[in-house]
Parts: C-alpha cells; sequence; structure tokens
C-alpha cells in the first residue's frame, strides 16, 4: 500500500473517531416538582410554531409556563402562539449593541417565573418525553444543559446541508462537561443565568450560544450537550435554499474561530480525505489532473468508503440519505457556502431576518 493510500485511510479511520464522541441525552430520574419557564424566540415563525407548541403540550412534564417573545414578526407568529394559549410578549425596541434572539430571550427571561429556564428554539419538534428527560438532566448534571436537534429534512435542497450537520459536531468534543452549548435547546437554573449575567452578556453574539458556553465555564460551572436524536428535531430552513444558505454562511462565519484547535485539525484532515475522494472518482472516469493512481478500481472504493461512512454516521444527525452517495454535490456547496463566510468575515457584517449583524 502507498503513502498515499494510507494517508486517505488513516483521514477516513478518523472520522469514526470524531464521531465516537456524539452523546445522546442521558435517562435521569426527575427530581420532584421543579419549576420550569420554556422560553421560545419568535420572528416570523408562523410555519414553525404550529409544530412546536402542540408538542409542548403533549409532553409527559408540564412546564409552569411557556413564553413566546414575538420578535417584531409581521406574520401571524403572535396570533398562532395566542391561540395556543401561551403567554405572548413584545420585547421593547431593539437596542443598540444587541442582536435579536438575546434580546428576546433576555426580555423574556425577566418576564418569567421559573427556577429552571428553558430555552427552545421555535423550529424545535421536541417528542413527548424530551422536557421531562433535559430538565432532570440538568438536574442531575447543573449548570448548563443543551441538545443539538436532529435535522429533519423533505426537500431535496435541505439534503445539502448534510455536511454542516455533520462537521459542526465533529468540530467540538460532546458529553457531559464538554463546555459546548447548543442554542436551540438548552436548560439552565435562574441562579445559574443570572450568576454568568443572562443574555445580557452575549447581547452582541450573533451565536450567542457557544459564547455562553464559555461564561458559565469561566463562572466553574459544568456546560454539557448531546444530541438528541429520537428525542428532538428541527427542520432548520423551510423557507428555501437562499434562507439556507445565508444561516449557515452566518454560523459559519461567526462560530468557526470558536473551535479548538485540535478539533479543527482533526475535521480538517478527515474533510481533506472526503474532498479527495469527490474529486478522484470522476478524474479517473474523465481523465482530469489526479495524483496517485488514476485506474478506476482503487478511485471507486475509494469513492465508495467515504459514500458508506457517510450513509452510517450521518444517520444519528439528520434525514440524509441519498445525498451521501453522490457527495461530491455537497462537498461544492459546503465550499461555496464557506467562501461565502469569508466574504462575510471580510465585510465585517451578516444579514439575517431583516436585521444586519457584525460577525
Amino acid at each position: 500500500m502507498g503513502l498515499v493510500a494510507i494517508s486517505l485511510a488513516v483521514r477516513w479511520l478518523l472520522g469514526w473517531v470524531l464521531c465516537l464522541r456524539l452523546s445522546r441525552l442521558p435517562e435521569h430520574r426527575l427530581q420532584g416538582q421543579p419549576r420550569v419557564s420554556v422560553l421560545i424566540p419568535a420572528r416570523n415563525e408562523e410555519r414553525t410554531l404550529p409544530n412546536l407548541l402542540p408538542a409542548l403540550r403533549g409532553q409527559s412534564f408540564q412546564p409552569l409556563e411557556v413564553i413566546v417573545i414575538d420578535d417584531l414578526s409581521s406574520d401571524r407568529t403572535a396570533a398562532i402562539a395566542a391561540a395556543a394559549g401561551v403567554t405572548v410578549m413584545q420585547p421593547p425596541p431593539l437596542p443598540e449593541g444587541w442582536c435579536g434572539k438575546p434580546w428576546a430571550l433576555h426580555n423574556g427571561a425577566r418576564a418569567s417565573q421559573g427556577d429552571l429556564l428553558v430555552f427552545l428554539d421555535a423550529d424545535t419538534e421536541p417528542s413527548p418525553a424530551f422536557l421531562e428527560r433535559l430538565v432532570a438532566t440538568q438536574q442531575a448534571l447543573g449548570g448548563l444543559v443543551s441538545v443539538q436537534p436532529f435535522h429533519r429534512t423533505e426537500k431535496p435542497y435541505e439534503q445539502l446541508s448534510v455536511l454542516f450537520n455533520l462537521v459542526g459536531l465533529m468540530a467540538v468534543p460532546m458529553g457531559q462537561g464538554c463546555g459546548v452549548a447548543f442554542g436551540p435547546a438548552m436548560v439552565t437554573s435562574r441562579a445559574d443565568y443570572e450568576r454568568i449575567g443572562g443574555h445580557g452578556a452575549v447581547a452582541g453574539k450573533v451565536v450567542e450560544d457557544w459564547f455562553m458556553g464559555h461564561l458559565y465555564e469561566k463562572a466553574g460551572l459544568p456546560v454539557s450537550a448531546f444530541i438528541g436524536d429520537g428525542l428532538i428535531a428541527y427542520r432548520m430552513y423551510p423557507g428555501g435554499l437562499h434562507d439556507m444558505v445565508v444561516g449557515f454562511a452566518k454560523n459559519f462565519a461567526t462560530a468557526a474561530g470558536e473551535v479548538r484547535c485540535p478539533w479543527m485539525l482533526a475535521v480538517l484532515l478527515w474533510l481533506s480525505g472526503l474532498f479527495w475522494a469527490a474529486w478522484c472518482l470522476p478524474a479517473s472516469l474523465l481523465g482530469w489532473p489526479l495524483v496517485g493512481d488514476p485506474s478506476l478500481l482503487p478511485n471507486l472504493v475509494l469513492y465508495g468508503a467515504f459514500a458508506l461512512q457517510l450513509l452510517v454516521l450521518t444517520r444519528r444527525v439528520g434525514g440524509f440519505g441519498w445525498i451521501c452517495l453522490v457527495f461530491p454535490i455537497p462537498v461544492l456547496f459546503f465550499l461555496g457556502v464557506f467562501v461565502l463566510a469569508i466574504l462575510n468575515l471580510e465585510r465585517g457584517t451578516i444579514e439575517w431576518k431583516g436585521r444586519r449583524f457584525k460577525t
């Protein structure tokens, strides 16, 4: 076996190692009857709230209150939330230096009454046992506990997000005390939340969850993160391909710098193997420039190995299937959004939901 083949085999094996740490939200017994406030920031979420709010009514553990913070929506967000029987509030106008989501949750937390605060994105879809399991885990572990939902897909363009979902989990440690926080579903005690300064301490952060996790760590509080396979899902960008491109570029531009160097290096090595495989098969078929053996069989084996790996690894991450078999397509999409994210960093700003923020 040549050096090129050995190098690619190491990169392929690294993909399996990186995904060994994907820990599912553990099972703990709920202690007592905790007073829980569920806070949902919502800006133009008329498509998603009809999934989330009925799911909250069907929870095995019922919270003290559910508050939807309507962030100046121009659609029927407020009406849908009110019809569902939850509390609806509008925050004051967005102050200078604040991003929309931190401002909404800051005001929601101030208006809430619970001793435990659960922050849920409007596009999440929890299973009936999710809230009980989330709260019980926070009682057992303390600090900040978060869950990355399973990415539910419906339309073909949503399959293009496969690498963003997978790489986003590969690039960070997971499990108890990992120091990483995922914004779609988080829980904390009010006391700990106020101790770190709440959302006021991350007022200007587009990806406030990452920076909030850092603040908990600095305060000596544990930060734990898990995957939501079978417990909570979301459909990230039902509004179309443009929303998905802008959304991932926003996250890429603002969060990439927060990834720790060892994890970044490992992910880059795996990605380099994936990109190599994406090039080698068409190159061997079409006679394009190619480093290594240009014959078809070894490049077909390499391609098949990475396609199989993607099929297996993404089963717990999202609803991705056929796109893994033609992975050069999402590779090109990934690279295109990466370039857009670099441009956003150069400009220093990003537009999201009608507002412009600093990256």
